[in-house]
C-alpha cells in the first residue's frame, strides 16, 4: 500500500461503503482491507507471536498492556503528544475536537498540517480507531496516557471536575454552586455537570476570572501548565480560598489541591501541550568538507582500524589472557590490552567487542580457558583489505553489544567487563543505523552537530532510553555510534563517507520492528517515510466498497476481484483407502497434509482471502557491501614488498607491507614507532630471536638485501654478525638443566658472576655446568647476563623456538539479541493475514444450528466441547456427501488425535474409506480428516 493510501484508509471515518460505524477494534479492523493489516503487523511485529487465529484475537492481542507499551515507545513525539491529547479528552472525540486541543483555539498551521499525519500513524497501528466524528483511544494506551496523582502527564493536565469531585460531599457542591451564583441542583451529578458547563464556557469564564484577585491569578499561573497539584494549609492564603470557594481549585487530598482541567484548558487557550512538536528538530550542516578530504580520512581510519585488529588477534595469537569465572576479560588484562594498542581502555573494549562479534576472537573452551583467535581469523587474513574492513564494519551495523558499558554496573551493583555477558542491548543497532542514516541525508562532505543527531533521536522515541541507572540509554548509544564509526571509518571528520553511504544497504536493521525510517517515529511532518498529510480536519475519500459478499458469509473487506475457482471432479484419488485394523491412520486436523486440490464453490462456499500483492519488481541492485568494497579499495594504500634500512639501525616501511615480509620483519625487529610509515629498530635482542627461530647469518643478510632499497647499511651487518658469532655457543638442556660450552673460561665466567647465584650452577666437567632451574629459566638468566645460549634437544640439535600461533576450535559468532520480534518479511505478513482473515471468516460465518442434542448425548461431549455441532455417524455422513455433491461448505465439530477440539468451516471435495477431503476455510488448505473424529456437522445459513 502506498504512504498516501495508508494515510486515507487511517484517516477517513472507517464506515466504508455505508456500513455502519465500527463498535469494536475487532470490527475496525474487520473494515481493513488486507494490506492494512498487513501495515499494521508490521508495525507491531509482537502481534505475530503466534499468529492470532481471527480478527477478534488480534484486537485483543492489540490491546494487551505490553503490546500497547511497546507500540507507544515507538511513536515519535507529536504522536505521542496526539495521543495524549486524546488520553485526556472525553471518549469518543471528535476530530475537530482533538484539533484544538492540539492546535489551540487560534489555531497553529503547522499543527494543523500534521495531525492527520499522527492520527493515521495511530490508526494504522490499532491505537485509535473509529470514524473522524468518533475518535477512540484504545483502553489500555488511556489508562497507561491519562494523566493521575501517581502519574502525571507529560501535558501537565489534573483531573477533570467530575473525578476531582467524586469524593466530595453534595452539601460542599451546592456551596460552590451559589458562591458562583448558578442555581442549586437535587443531585451531585447535575451539580458537577453545571460546574463542567461553566468551565468549559469561555464567556462566562472570562467573567468570572474578571473577578478574581491578582494574587488568586498568579497562583493559576503557577499551576496552568504543571504540575496541577499544590500544598495548602489548614488556613489557606485569601488568594487561595477565594479559588477554593469558586471550585477554580478543588481539593485532591486533605493538604493538596488540584487545578481542574477544565479550568486548565481555559487558561492555555485550548491547548493540551504548552509546546507542541509537529516538526522534527533539523540535523543541518554544521561543518563542511571537500568529499575527497572526507573519504580519504576515512579511509585513513579504515586502514588503522585493519592494523589495530591485526596487531591485537595476533599479539593473542601467541597467549591470550584468561577468561574470567563469570565470563569476561579483567580489568588487569583491559589494561594490557589498551598499553599493547597504545590506546585508552574504552577503545580497546570497543576492538575487543568488535572482534568478538565478528567471530575472530573467542575463548578456547579448555580446562585454563583463555581467549585466543578463531580459525576464521587466518581466512579473513587472507581476503583483501576493503574486504577485511566491510566484514568488520557490517559486523558493527548489526551487534546488539554495547562496549560503551564497559566499567559500568548492572542492576545489582556489578561490574561490566570486556567480552562479558550483560553487554547486549536490543537498541544498539537501530540508534546505530538511525544515526548514519541522519548522516547520509546530508549532503557529501557534511558534517553535523552531535546534539542536533540526540535532538532529533529524542523527537523520534520520547519514551525510549529512560533509565540504566537514570540516564538516557538511546542518547548514549547514540554519542557511541557517531565515536565508533569515526573510529572505524565509516565517517571521516564527522561527516560520513562515500564508502560508509554505500555499506547501509548491506546491513538489515536489527532494532526490532519499525527501525529508522517508516516507522511510528516518521509519521508527521518531516520525517522520512511519513505519509503524506492530507489537509487539516479534512477526512479522505471512502474506497469503492468491495463487492457482495458470497451467500451466507459476511462481508470481510475482500475485494470483489477474488473469486473461488470451481473445483473440477478429481480424477486421480489422493485419498487414502481406509486403513486396515491396527494400522495407523492418516494424519488429522491441524496436523493434515496439505493436498494440492482447487478451491472447491457453491452456493456455500468461501471466498478465498485476498493474497498479498507480490513486490513491485525494481530489478537487480549491486550489492552494497560490494559497492563499499569497491569504493575504499582504491583509498587504501597498497601493500609493498621492500623496506628502507638506515644507518642508525632502524627500517622504515613506506606503506603497508605484504605478509610475508610483514611477519618476517616482525621476528628480525621490534616495532618503534606506527603512522603512515611503521619504523622498526634492530637490537641484539631482536637478532637473536630471529636466530632462535632457525634463521642463520647468512639467511638474514639475503633477506634484508632483497627487500631493501637502500644498501644493508655497515652497523647493520655488523650487527648481525656479532650476534650469529655468539649465538649458540652456549647449549641450554634439561638435567634439570645443563650448560655445555667447548669453551671452558666462558663457564668459568658464568660461575664467577653474582647474577648467576639464583640459577644455583655447579661444575660437572670443564665443559659442562648443571643447574637447579628450567632449562627456560636458565636460558632467561643467562641472556640477562648478557650471553646468547641456544636451547638443544636430547639429542644435542638446536632447538627452534617459534611462538605458536594459538587457536580456538572452531566457533560462530555470537548471535545478536534483538529487542522484541523480528520484522517480519513480505512472506510472513501475507500467509499471516490469509491465515488471520480465513480464521475471521470461519469464525464470524453465519450458521444453521443444529437441532439441540439429547441429554445422554451431550454428556457424552465432555466438558470444554458443548459449544461443537452433534450428529449421529449416519448424519454426518450424509451431510458430508451431499456437501461434495453440491460443492457446498459446511460447519463441523472436530476432535483429533491430542483430544483437542475444534470448529472449522470446510467445503467437501470427495468422501470414501471412512476419511473426507475438503478445503479448510480456517487453515486456508485443503486437508484430511477422519470421519469418526467429526463430532458433528451442520450446514451453513442461506444468509
Amino acid at each position: 500500500m502506498a504512504t498516501g493510501d495508508t494515510e486515507r484508509e487511517a484517516h477517513v471515518s472507517e464506515d466504508h461503503g455505508g456500513t455502519a460505524a465500527p463498535r469494536t477494534l475487532a470490527e475496525a479492523l474487520r473494515a481493513r482491507g488486507d494490506e492494512g493489516l498487513a501495515a499494521l503487523l508490521r508495525a507491531r511485529p509482537d502481534l505475530l507471536a503466534p499468529v492470532p487465529g481471527d480478527l477478534t484475537q488480534l484486537a485483543t492481542r492489540a490491546g494487551t498492556r505490553a503490546s500497547v507499551v511497546r507500540a507507544l515507545e515507538r511513536l515519535d513525539r507529536f504522536t505521542l503528544q496526539t495521543a495524549e491529547a486524546l488520553a485526556v479528552a472525553s471518549d469518543p472525540v471528535p476530530y475537530p475536537v482533538l484539533r484544538a486541543l492540539m492546535a489551540g483555539e487560534g489555531g497553529d498551521p503547522p499543527v494543523e498540517a500534521a495531525l492527520p499525519g499522527a492520527v493515521a500513524v495511530l490508526r494504522e497501528q490499532a491505537l485509535v480507531w473509529g470514524g473522524d466524528d468518533r475518535l477512540r483511544l484504545v483502553r489500555t494506551a488511556r489508562e497507561l496516557l491519562a494523566p493521575s496523582p501517581q502519574h502525571p502527564s507529560p501535558t501537565g493536565l489534573g483531573p477533570t471536575v467530575a473525578e476531582a469531585t467524586a469524593g466530595m460531599s453534595p452539601g460542599r457542591l451546592q456551596e460552590i454552586l451559589h458562591t458562583l451564583d448558578l442555581p442549586s441542583t437535587h443531585d451531585p451529578v447535575s451539580a458537577v455537570a453545571a460546574l463542567t458547563a461553566l468551565f468549559t464556557d469561555r464567556a462566562r469564564m472570562d467573567a468570572l476570572l474578571d473577578q478574581a484577585p491578582a494574587d488568586a491569578l498568579g497562583v493559576l499561573d503557577r499551576l496552568v501548565w504543571g504540575p496541577p497539584y499544590g500544598e495548602v494549609t489548614a488556613n489557606p492564603t485569601p488568594p487561595v480560598r477565594w479559588l477554593r470557594d469558586r471550585g477554580l481549585l478543588l481539593p485532591a487530598t486533605a493538604r493538596t489541591v488540584a487545578l481542574p482541567r477544565e479550568v486548565a484548558l481555559h487558561l492555555r487557550g485550548g491547548r493540551a501541550h504548552r509546546t507542541p512538536e509537529p516538526v522534527p528538530p533539523p540535523v543541518a550542516p554544521a561543518r563542511e568538507y571537500r568529499p575527497q578530504v572526507v573519504d580519504s580520512t576515512a579511509a585513513g581510519q579504515a586502514y588503522t582500524a585493519l592494523a589495530t585488529a591485526e596487531e591485537l588477534l595476533k599479539k593473542w595469537g601467541e597467549g591470550g589472557p584468561s577468561v574470567l569465572r563469570a565470563g569476561g576479560l579483567s580489568v588487569r588484562d583491559l589494561k594490557r590490552a589498551a598499553v599493547l594498542l597504545d590506546v585508552a581502555e574504552p577503545v580497546a573494549a570497543f576492538w575487543l567487542e568488535l572482534l568478538y562479534a565478528a567471530g575472530l576472537l573467542a575463548s578456547d573452551g579448555q580446562a585454563d580457558e583463555r581467549y585466543a583467535p578463531t580459525p576464521a581469523y587466518d581466512e579473513w587474513l587472507e581476503l583483501p583489505a576493503a574486504r577485511r574492513w566491510a566484514r568488520l564494519a557490517t559486523t558493527w551495523l548489526t551487534a546488539t553489544r554495547a562496549p560503551g558499558l564497559v566499567g559500568g554496573q548492572d542492576a545489582k551493583g556489578r561490574t561490566l567487563s570486556a567480552l562479558g555477558p550483560d553487554l547486549d542491548r536490543g537498541a544498539a543497532p537501530e540508534v546505530r543505523r538511525r544515526v548514519l542514516d541522519l548522516l547520509s541525508a546530508l549532503p557529501p562532505g557534511a558534517a553535523p552537530e552531535p546534539e542536533a543527531v540526540l535532538a532529533r533521536l529524542r523527537w523520534e522515541r520520547p519514551l525510549r532510553g529512560a533509565g540504566e541507572a537514570g540516564a538516557e540509554l538511546r542518547a548514549r548509544l547514540a554519542t557511541w555510534a557517531l565515536d565508533e564509526a569515526e573510529r572505524l571509518g565509516v565517517t571521516g571528520r564527522g561527516a560520513l563517507s562515500a564508502h560508509g553511504r554505500a555499506l547501509l544497504g548491506s546491513a538489515p536493521g536489527h532494532g526490532g520492528p519499525g527501525a529508522g525510517a517508516g516507522t511510528a517515529g516518521a509519521g508527521t511532518a518531516g520525517a522520512p517515510g511519513a505519509p503524506a498529510p492530507a489537509a487539516a480536519g479534512v477526512p479522505g475519500t471512502p474506497p469503492a466498497p468491495s463487492g457482495p459478499p458470497a451467500p451466507g458469509i459476511p462481508s470481510t473487506g475482500v475485494p470483489s476481484t477474488v473469486t473461488t475457482p470451481t473445483a473440477p471432479a478429481p480424477t486421480t484419488p489422493t485419498t487414502p483407502e481406509a486403513p486396515p485394523a491396527g494400522a495407523p491412520e492418516p494424519p488429522s486436523a491441524p496436523d493434515a497434509h496439505p493436498h494440492t486440490l482447487p478451491t472447491p464453490s457453491g452456493p456455500h462456499a468461501l471466498p478465498t482471502p485476498q493474497a498479498q500483492p507480490p513486490a513491485p519488481a525494481t530489478g537487480p541492485r549491486p550489492d552494497p557491501e560490494e559497492a563499499a568494497v569497491a569504493l575504499l579499495a582504491p583509498l587504501l594504500p597498497e601493500p609493498v614488498d621492500h623496506v628502507l634500512l638506515q644507518a642508525d639501525l632502524t627500517a622504515v616501511a613506506p606503506g603497508p607491507l605484504r605478509r610475508p615480509l610483514a611477519d618476517a620483519l616482525a621476528v628480525l625487529a621490534d616495532v618503534e614507532s606506527k603512522g603512515g610509515a611503521t619504523v622498526y629498530r634492530f637490537t641484539p635482542g631482536s637478532v637473536r630471536r630471529a636466530l632462535d627461530a632457525g634463521q642463520s647469518a647468512a639467511d638474514l643478510h639475503a633477506f634484508l638485501a632483497a627487500h631493501s632499497r637502500t644498501p644493508v647499511p655497515q652497523p647493520l651487518s655488523y650487527l648481525v654478525d656479532d650476534v650469529a658469532r655468539r649465538h649458540g655457543h652456549l647449549r641450554v638442556g634439561a638435567a634439570s638443566s645443563y650448560v655445555r660450552c667447548d669453551d671452558d673460561t666462558v663457564l668459568g665466567e658464568i660461575l664467577a658472576d653474582k647474577r648467576s647465584a639464583s640459577l644455583r650452577l655447579r661444575r660437572l666437567a670443564p665443559t659442562v655446568l648443571a643447574a637447579q632451574a628450567d632449562p627456560a629459566a636458565l636460558l632467561a638468566g643467562l641472556r640477562s647476563m648478557g650471553f646468547a645460549p641456544a636451547a638443544e634437544g636430547d639429542e644435542g640439535d638446536v632447538l627452534i623456538t617459534r611462538a605458536p600461533a594459538r587457536r580456538t576450535p572452531p566457533r560462530t559468532p555470537p548471535a545478536p539479541v534483538p529487542e522484541g520480534p523480528p520484522l517480519p518479511d513480505a512472506t510472513l505478513l501475507g500467509a499471516a493475514v490469509r491465515a488471520i482473515r480465513a480464521g475471521d471468516l470461519a469464525a464470524t460465518v453465519t450458521r444453521r444450528e443444529p437441532a439441540e442434542p439429547t441429554e445422554p448425548a451431550a454428556a457424552r461431549q465432555g466438558p470444554g466441547r458443548a459449544g461443537l455441532p452433534r450428529t449421529s455417524a449416519a448424519e454426518t455422513l450424509a451431510t458430508v456427501q451431499a456437501a461434495a455433491l453440491t460443492n457446498s461448505a459446511v460447519w463441523i465439530g472436530y476432535v483429533n488425535a491430542d483430544g483437542a477440539a475444534s470448529q472449522r468451516v470446510i467445503a467437501p471435495v470427495r468422501v470414501e474409506g471412512g476419511f473426507v477431503t475438503a478445503y479448510d476455510h480456517t487453515a486456508d488448505e485443503v486437508r484430511t480428516y477422519a470421519l469418526h473424529r467429526i463430532t458433528g456437522v451442520a450446514e451453513l445459513a442461506d444468509e
